[in-house]
């Protein structure tokens, strides 16, 4: 054993191993500490939050139990106090400042032990900013990625049940995080898009919807005997109890859309709630074929070379 090391040795009393405790291990330990409790009160400060954003919208939604159906729909979505959409974005955004925080704390807790420890940092803050630099020219699509999860969360773009389009895809939103989005279309594929490359987004399901429904009637009908019975048809469906949720007001008929040879269009248009205007508009077809066939009013005849007069 070498005699350094030996002389070391006995100089070591309680005193001395107390006084060097006292310097710099002393403000390593305090600093970790610190951090940790530092830690602990942000993120307990971040659940919290959390909490009491979605009990507020509990709340809310519990003093509002009339909106239901009407306008009441297409006001919700539009507000976005949808629960879900709400309690999914409020976790998202929990998540993230909650790994924010953890990063940040333990990167400063980390310089200032190094510090305290007497390593200097010049070399190695030159070092990690070469490497960031490398880094975030080989990253920058996944940063693209995250900052546009980011946005879109906080501007409430879209939602899990949401029926987008964008640009590449069009189908029901599965699930939405930082990086990607997955939708699953109408045929049943799922895809992942990657936020950063999502140029637009066209939401079929926030706010209300449209049904347009063009209705062909004979030229030879009479135009003020058809409109009158189809806004009757319109008015007693806006009147149904089964369709009170689906229309936000009554269909309007708005007269004469095109004339085409022997074929008259009249075309009604209705507002419905988001994801309505299928149904909306499947029915008000089937009303007003059931009105024209007990009022006898003639539709056009269809052949191969196009419409030809009219029949009963």
């Amino acid at each position: 054993m070498p005699e350094s090391f030996l002389s070391t040795l006995t100089k070591l009393t309680p005193e001395g191993v107390w006084d060097w405790f006292l310097g710099a291990p002393l403000r390593v330990v305090v600093t970790v500490i610190l951090g940790i409790v530092l830690r602990w009160l942000m993120l307990r400060s971040i659940g919290r939050v959390v909490r009491l954003t979605l009990a507020k919208s509990d709340a809310r939604r519990a003093r509002e139990p009339g909106r239901v159906g009407r306008a009441g729909n297409a006001l919700a979505a539009a507000a976005g106090i949808d629960r879900e959409r709400h309690r999914q974005r409020t976790l998202t955004m929990g998540s993230l400042l909650r790994s924010t925080v953890t990063f940040v704390v333990g990167l400063i807790v980390v310089l200032t032990v190094l510090g305290i420890v007497g390593i200097n940092l010049a070399p190695l803050l030159a070092t990690a900013g070469v490497g960031g630099v490398a880094l975030g020219f080989g990253a920058q699509s996944l940063v693209k990625d995250f900052l546009s999860g980011i946005f879109m969360i906080l501007e409430d773009q879209y939602g899990v049940g949401d029926v987008i389009d964008t640009g590449e895809a069009v189908g029901t939103v599965e699930e939405v995080s930082l990086r990607v989005t997955r939708l699953r279309d109408g045929s049943g594929v799922v895809w992942y898009i990657r936020n950063g490359e999502i140029v637009r987004i066209g939401n079929k399901s926030q706010g209300w919807s449209t049904a347009i429904v063009d209705l062909p009637v004979s030229y030879e009908e009479n135009l003020e005997k058809v409109i009158p019975l189809i806004r009757s048809v319109v008015h007693e469906m806006d009147q149904s109890p089964d369709w009170q949720a689906a229309l936000l007001e009554e269909p309007n008929v708005v007269g004469v859309e095109s004339i085409t040879g022997s074929v008259v269009t009249i075309r009604v248009i209705a507002k419905t709630a988001p994801e309505q205007q299928y149904g909306v508009s499947r029915e008000i077809r089937e009303r007003v074929k059931v009105a024209f066939d007990s009022h006898g009013v003639k539709v056009p005849v269809m052949t191969p070379f196009g419409p030809a007069g009219g029949a009963r």
